[in-house]
């Protein structure tokens, strides 16, 4: 009768301390409630609108030179790629990211990248290697991108790709390369149709 009872003790210390290695704040924090729903691995979620919290504030100087804010995004979908140049997966998805930016363009819904560690340089480089039409705020020097978004994308989680909703609250998050362009396609669509 013993043996049982110490098996089930040991599956519960072991499953705490997997729990710890893949801990995920966020999650915790919008974890329950409405239509949240988070994938087995992690790396997908997304959060009811009741489950968003604040509005992101965020300012940068794009790779362009042009400074861009929350501001210019007011009343719109927008989707926030964290990347930088020489990131595997992140040279991966772009093609896709590119693709599904032209599709929203105009239709309610805009693309941000966010470089943690380029120049203007290496970024633009990028761009054209890869036809990227959005642009991308240069962070490597300052952080208060990174800043700004913390909480809701790790900081050395590249790539991550945030959605925020019409009001500016991260309302999906993709941890990693993201795997199912679809995915990140129907969320933009729903979330141009919702009505706040």
């Amino acid at each position: 009768m013993r043996f049982p009872l110490a098996a089930g003790a040991l599956a519960l210390v072991v499953a705490v301390a997997l729990s710890g290695c893949t801990s995920d704040p966020l999650a915790e924090e919008y974890g329950g409630g409405g239509t949240s729903y988070e994938s087995d691995d992690g790396a997908f979620s997304e959060f009811a609108p009741a489950d968003r919290g604040d509005p992101v504030v965020f300012e940068g100087t794009t790779d362009t030179g042009m400074v861009v804010s929350s501001d210019d995004y007011a009343g719109e979908v927008l989707v926030v790629n964290f990347w930088y140049a020489e990131c595997a997966p992140c040279r991966a998805e772009a093609p896709d990211l590119q693709k599904l930016s032209l599709k929203h363009q105009g239709n309610g819904a805009s693309f941000l990248g966010i470089n943690i560690y380029d120049q203007a340089e290496q970024a633009l480089a990028f761009a054209r290697n890869f036809e990227i039409s959005y642009p991308s705020i240069m962070d490597a020097n300052s952080g208060t991108a990174r800043l700004a978004f913390a909480g809701h994308a790790p900081p050395s989680a590249v790539p991550t790709t945030l959605v925020l909703d019409k009001e500016g609250r991260v309302a999906a998050r993709f941890l990693g390369q993201l795997q199912a362009p679809s995915n990140l396609d129907t969320i933009i669509r729903e979330l141009i149709a919702e009505d706040l």
